[in-house]
């Protein structure tokens, strides 16, 4: 057997390996949030209620939605902090320019969404082009972002809204909340994307190592840039979804959320160094801070310490995914390669 071939045949084992323990991350995530649901049930009784069930998963579609623009640019290695303020600044546009200048809903919303994806195309050409650091990038836009918001806004939330955001809100398709199935909808399609695709793969490659990926003929920048696109686009979504849910062009709104964000979608699986998850173990994800805050509400649990807990959740997330990438793929490779090793001296030996 040639080298190329030993190799690709390693590869395809690894690849197998690795995606059992992604497999087994998913049912962890799955058996604790079950688990941390009995035990809720009992600390509250109205942590079961069918009406704490369905706030929770209509709080976690707004996450979610800001979630699935993240993990794409996570899985390319990038970061993305300005999607709160994209999703504020979508919010207010979304409403303004109906109330301020007579826009027709349609048209404002479209500008809204244009404008995320606006700022998502910005973010990518400073890190492509430019060789700003996505922290940096992403920080200022945020900053810039939330300005632009406020200055639309004039600081405050704007009201009443369009017709189209209230039944956004309130209509169901039997009997469930359409933010709902609309928020899977966008999941499901994002995950064809980078599962069936060849921008997929190329997302994948890009993350996992971008010179092997250059040298394949990938065009990594365009990959990087599409995909913070993406992020903005998505981001903006979740803000026409905060101004359905408040009925208000949500000029305060999302404080922080940047943060809740990138924990939800590490705690799924999706590597903070690239090339690693998926739309599944990142909504699993988004569900378990959902609870998490959910339980800290019903709990009664002061508002700083609220503080305190997103924090150790996002910190044990990034080390979990430390440990997962230093010590059990690190691990799981080795043992494939020895595998290999093993069967082609014996090969020679014969």
């Amino acid at each position: 057997m040639s080298r190329d071939a030993a190799g690709r045949s390693t590869l395809s084992a690894l690849r197998g390996k690795i995606s059992f323990i992604d497999l087994m991350q998913g049912a962890g995530l799955l058996a604790v949030i079950l688990l941390g649901g009995v035990v809720m049930s009992f600390m509250s009784p109205v942590f079961a209620t069918l009406r704490n069930i369905e706030n929770v998963l209509q709080s976690a579609t707004i996450i979610a939605v800001v979630a699935i623009g993240q993990t794409f640019v996570i899985l390319v290695a990038g970061i993305d902090l300005s999607v709160a303020s994209v999703l504020v600044l979508s919010s207010v546009l979304s409403v303004g320019l109906v109330n301020f200048y007579g826009w027709s809903p349609e048209v404002s919303i479209l500008v809204a969404i244009l404008s995320g994806m606006g700022i998502g195309l910005i973010n990518g050409l400073a890190v492509t082009k430019l060789r700003i650091p996505a922290l940096i990038a992403t920080l200022a836009a945020m900053t810039m972002a939330r300005g632009l918001a406020f200055i639309f806004s004039g600081g405050t939330n704007i009201a009443p809204v369009p017709k189209i955001f209230v039944e956004l809100q309130y209509s169901r398709i039997l009997g469930i909340p359409s933010v709902i199935l609309l928020t899977l909808f966008l999941a499901i399609i994002a995950q064809i994307v980078l599962s069936r695709t060849k921008f997929g793969r190329s997302v994948y490659a890009t993350g996992g190592n971008p010179l092997a990926a250059r040298l394949a003929g990938i065009n990594t920048e365009r990959v990087i840039i599409t995909c913070f696109v993406i992020s903005g686009m998505m981001s903006a979504i979740a803000g026409l979804l905060i101004t359905a849910r408040f009925e208000a062009g949500a000029a305060t709104a999302a404080q922080g959320m940047e943060l809740a964000v990138i924990a939800a979608v590490v705690i799924g699986g999706v590597s903070l160094f690239g090339g690693e998850g998926n739309m599944g173990g990142m909504l699993l994800g988004v569900i378990l801070l959902g609870l998490v805050q959910n339980a800290v509400n019903l709990l009664n649990v002061p508002p700083n310490w609220d503080s305190v807990v997103s924090g150790l959740v996002i910190a044990a997330a990034a080390a979990l995914d430390v440990y997962r990438r230093n010590y059990l793929e690190s691990g799981m490779r080795k043992k494939v390669i020895a595998t290999k090793t093993d069967k082609l001296e014996k090969n020679g030996k014969a």
